[in-house]
């Protein structure tokens, strides 16, 4: 038996190996295979990249990119929904199996979690009225005693606490109660990036919103996954290449980035 594997060429004795029945995989992989269910963790409050539409249904580039996933590896998927900073815990606890959630990839959260991408690219920016947006134009918020919000647990409110010391910072859970606060005249301006903030302004016409030309950032989107499993951060580490390279998130990115039409359907 030994030299008929031999004789085997090296990729096929390779292969044999790897559907071995004796092989095993990681914790995640082995509950996503035995469920036949992929369980992606978002904060249903980011469109484009994640949001509840009119009848309570996920949508958004996020909800494409875990469809796509679960297509892929032929189970079904499930969305569980946490408030953005509840997400990683959520992650660690394995109550999901991903969070695909306009994620920035960070050396903070790369100590918890492994991240896979990124599948795009994001920057901080500012939303604020057009009466304050000269004292944030110059790019200097170091000297800034203002009062800023943005979604808690998020780089957002990392950038807050760094580059604007002096500012008093506000978290909350939800994108719509920080641009709440912005058109009420309760927070000088709301940090998010940049393509949040443009919404906001396309969604409130008459609330004289206006964000910043340039963002002040550039942020990687990633899909964060257990750090302890090697076998199925592999797994999705190749389906994204595959889609990179099949042209499916340029596709996503156009659906969701350079047409406003799906807009319509937010609550």
């Amino acid at each position: 038996m030994m030299k008929k594997l031999q004789a085997l060429c090296p990729w096929a004795l390779s292969l044999l190996f790897l559907v071995s029945p004796f092989s095993h995989g990681g914790e995640t992989l082995d509950r996503v295979i035995e469920a036949k269910t992929l369980v992606v963790g978002m904060s249903g409050d980011q469109p484009p990249m994640n949001a509840l539409n009119r009848q309570g249904k996920f949508m958004g580039f996020d909800v494409d990119l875990a469809t796509a996933l679960a297509n892929a590896m032929r189970v079904d998927l499930k969305i569980e929904q946490y408030a953005f900073g509840d997400l990683l815990p959520a992650l660690a606890e394995g109550k999901v199996d991903m969070i695909i959630s306009g994620m920035s990839i960070t050396p903070e959260r790369s100590t918890n979690a492994s991240f896979i991408g990124p599948y795009m690219l994001g920057g901080k920016s500012i939303l604020t009225t057009r009466d304050a947006i000269a004292q944030f134009q110059t790019g200097d918020l170091s000297k800034s005693d203002v009062k800023l919000t943005a979604l808690r647990g998020s780089t957002s409110a990392t950038f807050v606490l760094e580059y604007a010391p002096n500012a008093t910072l506000v978290e909350v859970d939800a994108y719509g109660d920080a641009v709440s606060m912005v058109s009420a005249g309760e927070a000088a301006g709301m940090v998010a990036d940049e393509v949040t903030c443009k919404l906001a302004i396309m969604r409130n016409p008459d609330a004289g919103l206006v964000t910043l030309d340039k963002p002040l950032t550039v942020e990687p989107f990633g899909i964060a996954v257990a750090a302890e499993d090697g076998e199925f951060l592999n797994l999705i580490q190749n389906y994204v290449r595959a889609y990179e390279g099949t042209g499916l998130l340029t596709g996503l990115r156009k659906k969701w980035l350079e047409n406003s039409s799906w807009i319509a359907a937010l609550p």
